[in-house]
């Protein structure tokens, strides 16, 4: 069985993305890596070429800055490292640049690797998420933020990254087939000092708005503001290892009181309905799961 990573990757530095743990993360599990990095002015192709990854491979590409709608732009990038990954490898584990694996989930990714490489109707493995908010200690629970999405598919050159890059398709459109691992991503992308979170929120939006509806999503201020934020939970688990030097140098802080929610009337019952019955109603599936 041969695995192949992939990422994409500009200007990661100047908005301290965590993108040295997110490849680390993946690389015990990949025969290559291969990150697209787009033209750059913070030196993050000379920082990623520097990393202790044996089978790095970087591709150079130029972002299409007029694909604004929607996000596409990074869908498009997405695919130029999905179409660079070698031909004969059987798996393709796709990973952000603010995204992490723990350590203690590779031996279950393996093995669900394993098993269903040979299956052809598994197109692709869908992961849990825990999307961390403000800090390394609390979670995002309420409803806008996606519990499960795909992050491994098939090398049949029939799958591409679909709109913003949050999962996948065929090229006909239709959604992957997917069986669920019992493994999750660590989305640390709303973890940063302000003053980061603030120029990754300015990167961001340019990639959905233009420069005239742009000052309609991010304020001029010098740093992000956390506190409007609808629900959290305190996280009780641990870290990948990857990201403990990060956490321990952390220089900001954030508190929040999780008994503070901010929802409207039908917030407050779609959010309590899913709390008690484990249901989200309504949710947007970009899959099909395989029972």
């Amino acid at each position: 069985m041969k695995v192949s990573g992939f990422a994409i990757a500009r200007n990661v530095l100047q908005a301290d993305y965590p993108i040295r743990e997110s490849l680390l993360s993946i690389a015990p599990l990949c025969d290559e890596i291969v990150v697209a990095v787009g033209k750059s002015d913070d030196g993050t192709r000379e920082f990623i070429q520097n990393l202790p990854i044996d089978q790095l491979k970087i591709i150079d590409t130029i972002w299409n800055d007029d694909l604004r709608n929607g996000g596409l732009v990074l869908s498009d990038e997405t695919n130029k490292a999905l179409n660079a990954v070698s031909e004969d490898s059987d798996w393709c584990f796709y990973i952000q640049a603010d995204e992490c694996i723990h350590e203690n989930d590779i031996p279950i990714i393996s093995d669900a690797m394993k098993r269903y490489c040979e299956d052809p109707k598994v197109q692709g493995l869908l992961f849990n998420y825990n999307h961390f908010y403000g800090s390394y200690d609390y979670l995002g629970d309420s409803r806008k933020w996606y519990r499960n999405e795909i992050r491994i598919v098939k090398n049949t050159r029939n799958i591409k990254s679909w709109k913003d890059a949050q999962g996948f398709r065929t090229l006909q459109n239709k959604k992957l087939q997917v069986k669920k691992v019992n493994a999750s991503i660590y989305h640390y992308g709303w973890v940063k000092s302000p003053e980061f979170q603030q120029v990754k929120q300015k990167q961001f939006h340019r990639l959905w708005h233009d420069d005239e509806k742009l000052k309609n999503y991010v304020s001029d201020g010098a740093e992000f503001d956390y506190s409007s934020i609808d629900s959290l939970r305190v996280f009780t688990g641990n870290h990948p290892s990857l990201m403990l030097n990060r956490i321990n140098s952390a220089n900001w802080k954030f508190s929040h009181d999780i008994s503070k929610k901010n929802f409207s009337p039908k917030g407050w019952f779609l959010y309590y309905f899913e709390k008690y019955f484990g249901i989200r109603l309504g949710e947007y599936k970009n899959y099909k799961i395989i029972r």
